[in-house]
């Protein structure tokens, strides 16, 4: 049986021995990255054969203990797409506008919304050989296509930074231009609402109930170049199922098994430096294990709870701010 390393794999023809599945030139950590997956592999090949069996009995996903235990187990390349769609009702919203993405690229562009997603198409992984502008099957066309459908379909959020790389791994992961365009709507209006609209409060609301700003860039790009490839997937599989209390349990794993490294820091630079170096090494790498850890060692953390801190945390802001002049 093939794996996840083995389905994705890029031609050699992309001038690199050192890629990744998804495209990401490693260089630095490829040795590691390698070793990794070759543990990680028996763990995929079981994990591929229950998704089949379980689809194939059932090939309707729907919202159970069997499936979000599966979910958190991890969701096998071959199926993410299918399961991302389902569990976070895109597939629904696609299925009931058909021909809406179509109409949204056929439509008059905004000139600065064009100019403004232009600018960040170079920025957008620029390791990463399938973005590269000479690539033969290059994805900024399609990244491109992605963005300004959204900026329409939402004019109130349009475009801003982070998005792009959003975007960009919902395509590679998705390899459908309509299918992350729909990913894009379930993930910034329904799972994360105001976390990309110009004031930003859901973001800022989700900082202050961690407790801090050094945190944002974890958030914002929902650990996007923050963690390993492989371990932000798992998390996505995981957002897109039970939703943005995923975050926080990731951060608070982090944290946790990061706090006697936090409390001996005697200044902010060190903090800083602590929270950049928590999300590198074995503990990050191994995917498998993080993610058991990250359902057990933050405890108990129910959708409730976030909901009444945000809510308190949300009117602090919105205080604040109303007293600027």
């Amino acid at each position: 049986m093939e794996t996840e390393a083995t389905d994705n794999r890029p031609e050699s023809g992309h001038g690199s021995e050192r890629v990744d599945p998804y495209g990401f030139e490693r260089p630095c950590d490829f040795d590691s990255y390698k070793e990794m997956m070759n543990q990680y592999v028996g763990v995929l090949n079981r994990r591929s054969m229950r998704w089949s069996q379980l689809l194939q009995q059932k090939p309707e996903v729907e919202k159970n203990l069997t499936v979000k235990r599966f979910v958190r187990k991890g969701v096998p390349s071959e199926h993410r797409a299918k399961i991302w769609m389902a569990a976070s009702g895109a597939q629904q919203q696609m299925e009931s506008k058909p021909g809406y993405y179509r109409s949204l690229l056929a439509m008059e562009h905004d000139a600065k919304l064009k100019e403004t997603i232009h600018t960040d198409m170079h920025r957008t992984f620029p390791d990463n050989v399938f973005f590269q502008s000479h690539a033969e099957a290059g994805l900024q066309k399609v990244l491109h296509n992605v963005l300004l459908a959204y900026g329409h379909h939402n004019p109130a959020v349009g475009y801003c930074q982070g998005m792009n790389f959003i975007a960009g791994y919902l395509i590679i992961i998705t390899k459908d231009e309509e299918k992350s365009f729909w990913l894009m709507d379930a993930l910034l209006g329904r799972i994360l609402p105001d976390y990309y609209s110009p004031a930003m409060l859901g973001l800022k609301t989700d900082q202050e109930v961690l407790g801090g700003a050094v945190v944002s860039r974890w958030f914002i790009c929902l650990y996007i170049d923050i963690l390993p490839i492989e371990t932000v997937l798992r998390i996505w599989d995981c957002l897109f199922y039970e939703g943005s209390k995923v975050l926080f349990r990731v951060a608070l794993t982090l944290v946790l098994h990061h706090q006697p490294e936090i409390l001996r820091a005697r200044s902010l630079p060190d903090v800083c430096e602590c929270f950049k170096q928590m999300t590198c090494g074995a503990f990050t790498m191994d995917c498998h294990a993080f993610m058991q850890k990250i359902f057990t060692e933050p405890g108990s953390l129910s959708m409730s709870t976030i909901h009444k801190l945000r809510e308190k945390c949300r009117q602090q802001i919105l205080e604040e701010e109303s007293r600027r002049p």
